[in-house]
């Protein structure tokens, strides 16, 4: 009996907690990622647009 690497991954212990694993770091790299996104478009002052009171 031959065991692929796919094999390994989907049937054995440690291939579903490498699974896990792997899933667990790419969800919370996402939501990470989006959780700065908002903040940061949240914390940006709006651009001045050249239409301000200041003039000289």
């Amino acid at each position: 009996m031959e065991n692929t690497p796919l094999e390994t991954l989907f049937m054995s212990d440690i291939g579903l907690l490498s699974l896990f694993t792997i899933s667990f770091v790419l969800v919370m790299a996402g939501y990470i990622g989006w959780f700065v996104h908002k903040n940061v478009m949240n914390a940006t002052p709006p651009q001045d647009d050249g239409k301000s009171a200041q003039h000289h």
